[in-house]
């Protein structure tokens, strides 16, 4: 009878040691980002100025061999890197389909403009 309860207890360790392992495993998975991917982990948005929107966000890459964190039509992605080292930003294609793209004239970001006439001008830091 004794050998029984001992044969169950290790039985339930063993059990809870592999559950315990199984959860630790998808725990680590969850927290990776696929190859070529971004995520935005942040995003602030500041309205206090009339007719101006200030937003800034902050994007986890994880990117493959040659790419940087970028932008492509208005969200994180991984682009090459030579756009970044060239600051050659509509090259990545950064707007949306039915805007054009403009590089502000230091170079220091990029424009958007809608066929309404609005713009949204984004900065690099």
């Amino acid at each position: 009878m004794q050998l029984l309860r001992l044969a169950w207890a290790l039985t339930a360790a063993a059990v809870c040691f592999l559950l315990l392992l199984l959860l630790h495993r998808q725990v680590l998975r969850e927290g990776q980002l696929a190859a070529g991917t971004c995520e935005i982990v942040t995003l602030d948005r500041d309205s206090s100025q009339p007719r101006r929107t200030i937003a800034r966000q902050t994007a986890r890459c994880a990117c493959k061999k040659g790419q940087i964190a970028g932008t492509t039509r208005a969200r994180p992605a991984c682009v090459d890197v030579s756009i970044v080292w060239t600051r050659q930003w509509c090259d990545m294609t950064p707007c949306l389909h039915d805007e054009g793209c403009d590089l502000l004239v230091n170079q220091s970001g990029w424009t958007c403009t809608q066929p309404g006439g609005r713009v949204k001008t984004t900065t690099v830091s």
